[in-house]
């Protein structure tokens, strides 16, 4: 699914157009967000992509949905 990650206030959020749902990233795997999880608020964990560290936000990545506990 696209997902826009951005930075607002600090803060590292969500956006995902087709839910429209924007929600912060509460936690990440790696420090550098990218190539492995983020936690949403809501209790979404996304996979996002490898890819640079120092990549400028905002941007529109396709991420993938993990299913959760409840969903199983």
């Amino acid at each position: 699914m696209k997902v826009m990650i951005r930075r607002a206030e600090g803060i590292l959020s969500a956006y995902v157009p087709k839910k429209d749902l924007e929600e912060p990233i509460v936690e990440t795997e790696h420090e550098a967000l990218w190539g492995g999880w983020a936690r949403l608020a809501n209790g979404w964990i996304l996979e996002l992509p490898e890819m640079a560290a120092d990549t400028r936000l905002p941007i529109t990545v396709e991420a993938r949905k993990r299913a959760t506990a409840e969903e199983e």
